[in-house]
């Protein structure tokens, strides 16, 4: 084997080398982790976390856009803003940033995941105040006539005497005006109630009443798609009269539906489905976000 042979051979094994150990060889599909996207998994949640709500332009929505504090955690490395899904608590939350100043927010909520994108389903939220910096007084200069109090012909300051109580197991007594105002601001539990019921406040004027969020489970229906293209849970009833089994909600974007949608698209006919989730509103329409859907199969006229 001569000199220019055994150089080529050497060549060959270092590129081969070299290609081994570039990131994200031997794996299909993966890149560096410069240019991989961050995705978060479905169901995770995010508690206390800081950030902004950011405004909606044209057709986009709702986003969260993080605080830079809040960038540094591990969990969520590579994430700056989420979209937030429609919901009873986002509701709120633009109803407070129209009546106040500041748009900046404490965040809890789930995360979904939907064709490789992540959104958010906020269920609380705090809103940040600002607070207004009261300046320190400034000590008032000495009048003319009056007795220094510094210097070596300065006096000592006499502080008043205090009253000392009569006893020392005296009771305390709650002052007059105190219990004027625990009187006045006593509420009886029909009146709590009936604050409970009390409509919200006024959304780009108007007057919406938001309702609570509650659970559906073991409810039976189909998967529709709508004109605009998205996706909604129509509740079948198996032929019984029952208004509460009856309805439609727009289904928001998870993993659940994710996998429901395949496995609709790989059937000609249509598939019966019973699910579970959570029933939230918003702007007056319902929405639905899928906990589990397993297909349902007839028999006959009945189904199970």
């Amino acid at each position: 084997m001569n000199k220019k042979s055994t150089y080529l051979i050497l060549v060959i094994f270092i590129n081969t080398f070299s290609a081994m150990l570039a990131p994200g060889a031997g794996t299909k599909g993966r890149t560096s982790s410069a240019q991989r996207t961050f995705i978060l998994p479905d169901g995770f949640m995010l508690k206390s976390i800081d950030g902004k709500l950011t405004g909606k332009d044209s057709n986009d929505g709702w986003f969260f856009e993080f605080d830079s504090a809040v960038l540094g955690s591990s969990k969520i490395t590579g994430l700056t803003k989420l979209e937030l899904l429609p919901s009873s608590t986002l509701e709120r939350m633009i109803a407070d940033a129209n009546t106040s100043s500041t748009m900046s927010y404490r965040l809890w909520a789930s995360v979904t995941k939907y064709k490789g994108r992540n959104f958010i389903l906020p269920t609380r939220f705090l809103p940040f105040m600002e607070f207004k910096k009261i300046p320190l007084a400034s000590a008032s200069p000495t009048e003319s006539g009056t007795t220094p109090t510094t210097g070596a012909g300065a006096k000592p300051e006499v502080q008043p005497a205090q009253k000392e109580p009569e006893e020392m197991n005296d009771e305390l007594g709650i002052p007059k005006e105190i219990l004027e105002k625990l009187e006045a601001g006593s509420i009886s539990p029909s009146a709590r109630r009936g604050l409970l019921d009390e409509p919200a406040r006024p959304i780009a004027g108007r007057q919406t009443k938001i309702k609570q969020d509650f659970i559906l489970t073991n409810r039976i229906g189909f998967l529709v798609k709508k004109e605009d293209g998205s996706m909604a849970f129509n509740l079948d009833a198996l032929g019984l009269s029952a208004g509460s089994t009856t309805g439609t909600f727009k289904l928001l974007p998870c993993q659940v539906l994710e996998l429901t949608e395949r496995l609709q698209a790989a059937e000609a006919d249509r598939v019966r489905f019973k699910i579970a989730g959570i029933v939230t509103e918003y702007q007056g329409e319902g929405f639905l976000l899928l906990h589990r859907a397993i297909r349902v199969y007839n028999h006959g006229n009945f189904g199970r």
